[in-house]
């Protein structure tokens, strides 16, 4: 009985943990999304890479549409030095037709993306890493195959005019973590639209 308690006391606390989502130092899990290319994407099969810079973003949020220019400009900036951006659709289609599956290949074949664009369908990955905004950026670190989370939050601090942000989390947690350094600022608030979630998990 009282290995039962303590199982059910266990359980209780990892649902618990999974539902407030990763903090600054967690072991962030990989996952396996399909890609608009139709292809699975795994962290693990990205042999080169040192970290990722994790965003949680979508098609019809205009957050998401204004920071859209800059993911591309972090990928550029970031994936020849082995922290590439994945980009995951957390969105349920049904609430927003506009995220839906089809018209995410059709957005990242007219914008050219550079960078994977990965379909979260069951909302699991968003749910276990905390995201809760569009765009919703995690930077994370290969460290002994672990991927450690080392920043959380937005892009920078100006939703509309890149040209006039003056911090730019993203830049600074990736330069810093390449240099060897600590994080400058380690987490902010994400700004953007809220997730839509299914109804089961609301």
């Amino acid at each position: 009985m009282k290995q039962i308690i303590a199982l059910s006391i266990t359980l209780v606390i990892n649902l618990y943990a999974i539902a407030e989502g990763y903090k600054i130092g967690d072991s962030a899990r990989d996952f396996s999304l399909k890609n608009v290319d139709g292809k699975m994407v795994s962290m693990k099969d990205m042999k080169n890479a040192k970290g990722f810079i994790v965003v949680f973003t979508c098609n019809h949020c205009p957050f998401a549409k204004a920071y859209e220019k800059r993911i591309m400009e972090l990928d550029k900036k970031y994936s020849s030095k082995n922290y590439p951006v994945l980009a995951i659709n957390p969105n349920d289609a049904s609430i927003v037709p506009e995220d839906s599956y089809e018209n995410m290949m059709k957005r990242s074949a007219e914008k050219g993306y550079s960078f994977p664009y990965l379909y979260d369908q069951t909302q699991e990955i968003a749910t276990t890493y905390g995201a809760t905004r569009t765009p919703h950026v995690f930077v994370l670190q290969k460290v002994d195959e672990k991927y450690i989370v080392k920043y959380i939050g937005a892009i920078d601090n100006n939703t509309e005019e890149p040209d006039k942000a003056d911090k730019k989390y993203i830049e600074d947690a990736v330069d810093a973590l390449i240099n060897g350094k600590n994080v400058p600022t380690p987490e902010t608030k994400a700004i953007g639209c809220g997730i839509k979630w299914k109804k089961s998990i609301e």
